[in-house]
């Protein structure tokens, strides 16, 4: 009878054991095909409908116009392969916070923190909505720009829905971001095909003589690649995903091989599409690209150009708020921010005060701002943590060899990166100053005042001013009607240990993402 009831326990407990949901331990389910799609996936968004112009506008020609695409691509894959090493090497999660940390120290480390919440993710969400919003206006406005007052309340209206429908639901937000991903792919399909058929039915004659009255300076090829690398933001994405790759030391550096020059050729041939029906001088005119191009090939249905970019712009905003509102949830969990920021809506399971205060920052940014200055903006402060994150793997082979490196890139190509990373750095201001590379600059180093004095030192008037903003805890139980999702268990069951940061929980919040896809 006893031996009965103590088979029938250890039942139980497989039974209960089985039935625990999966948040402690990523599963190795994704293999080469898989990562080659979320690079493609993550890589093309709103960049490739709004950079061409502002390539083109730096180059003046068709020809240096396409080479800056190709030389883009190639930077990106070489980039994507450092990170590639820094990720077998240093298997902490997120992203270049460990990386600078090992390399540098906790500064450089918090001030990468820093300025991806307060610059590179709102400015990233600032601009993929702009783009939307000129895309969507664009055709009111036939023969002239759209007034700037109606893009400005249009893209401040996409981060108010998209914001809320983050805030709402996770599950929301990942069936979104499911149709505008489709939708962006059938898009790029239909204007690379186009393309195809015209260039082969003879429409050549705007690639003849496609390096004349070309005036190129050193800040102008900064600045042309800036609005081209802008196409290829993401292109360090898999590094977050490393541990459900299977056999990532062989996967890694193949999907990147194959994925970004994948992703290459289609940012190229979406030019020469351009490049078939417009001369140099009416694409520049033109307010948005795509909608030109779609009016003179796929009338009367050009419709669909419009519509299918706007569905694009939407799901890479979608995406961009869905991860950026974990960071700043993090951020205030492991006091970097305010504590508020941590709480998660006890109805709906999500960091819905994080997720308002990454829409709040985007929606400042669009007032001032406008779509290339933003751009610069961005490019300027990624390059920058890109450029020192790859100098801390030249580094490390100095100062840290007794690490193993699963994956050795030749040091020649860390090397190549940093210096042309401090030359998109460099190049800009020295050539063509702007107001932004110096507002960029303030908003950096005045990490270092919050980073001393509520993280470093927490002297004690800054935590009284930070406990002042707090808001009541909210109650430990969730509603008897909240559903538990993937995200949800990940934010509130993994118990805070010493060393997180702001970006500790983006592997488990893309992976989890991409499970709920």
């Amino acid at each position: 009878m006893q031996e009965t009831s103590l088979r029938k326990r250890r039942e139980d407990e497989k039974s209960l054991q089985s039935t625990e949901p999966k948040t402690t331990n990523l599963q190795k389910e994704l293999g080469l095909f898989s990562g080659i799609c979320i690079i493609v996936g993550t890589i093309i968004g709103s960049g490739i409908f709004i950079s061409p112009k502002s390539v083109l506008s730096n180059t003046e020609a068709v020809g240096p116009c396409l080479i800056i695409w190709a030389a883009c691509g190639i930077l990106a894959t070489l980039g994507a392969l450092c990170f590639a090493e820094l990720g077998t090497m240093i298997t902490k999660s997120g992203g270049e916070y460990p990386y600078l940390m090992e390399a540098f120290g906790p500064i450089p480390a918090y001030l990468f923190s820093w300025t991806s919440l307060f610059v590179i993710k709102p400015s990233s969400f600032a601009i993929i909505c702009l783009s939307f919003s000129e895309y969507v206006s664009s055709p009111f406005y036939a023969g002239c720009s759209p007034p700037q007052v109606v893009v400005k309340f249009l893209a401040a209206a996409a981060i108010l829905v998209i914001t809320m429908v983050n805030a709402l639901s996770v599950r929301l937000g990942s069936y979104v971001q499911n149709v505008f991903t489709a939708a962006k792919l059938v898009i790029v399909a239909v204007i690379i095909i186009s393309g195809l058929v015209l260039l082969a039915q003879g429409n050549t004659k705007n690639f003849e003589n496609s390096f004349e009255g070309t005036k190129l300076s050193v800040g102008a090829i900064g600045l042309a690649f800036y609005n081209g690398l802008w196409a290829y933001d993401g292109w360090n994405q898999l590094n977050y995903i490393t541990e459900e790759l299977e056999n990532p030391f062989r996967n890694l550096p193949l999907a990147i091989i194959i994925g970004i020059p994948l992703v290459t050729g289609c940012y190229i041939l979406m030019n020469v599409s351009y490049f078939t029906v417009m001369t140099a001088t009416e694409l520049l005119q033109s307010q948005a690209v795509a909608v030109t191009f779609g009016d003179r090939v796929l009338y009367p249905a050009s419709w669909v150009v419009p519509l299918f970019v706007a569905f694009s712009t939407i799901g890479a905003a979608n995406g961009s708020c869905f991860t950026a509102g974990r960071l700043v949830y993090v951020a205030g969990r492991e006091g970097h921010m305010l504590k508020v920021l941590s709480y998660i809506s006890v109805k709906r399971l999500t960091p819905a005060p994080a997720i308002i205060f990454h829409g709040i920052i985007a929606t400042i940014y669009i007032i001032p701002g406008d779509i290339n200055s933003l751009v610069n903006y961005f490019s300027f402060a990624a390059w920058l943590f890109y450029g020192l994150t790859i100098s801390g793997l030249v580094v490390m082979r100095f100062t840290r060899k007794e690490l193993k490196r699963p994956i050795k890139v030749p040091i020649v190509i860390p090397v190549v990166v940093t210096l042309l990373s401090l030359f998109l750095v460099l190049a800009p201001i020295i050539s063509m100053p702007a107001w932004e590379y110096l507002y960029c600059v303030l908003f950096m180093l005045s990490g270092l005042i919050f980073y001393f004095l509520f993280v470093r030192y927490k002297f004690g008037w800054a935590q009284k001013i930070s406990k002042a903003c707090q808001a009541p805890e909210p109650p430990p139980q969730a509603s008897s009607d909240a559903r538990p999702c993937l995200v949800s268990l990940i934010l509130t069951r993994v118990p805070r240990r010493q060393g997180w940061t702001v970006h500790s929980l983006i592997l488990d919040l893309y992976s989890s993402h991409l499970i709920l896809q």
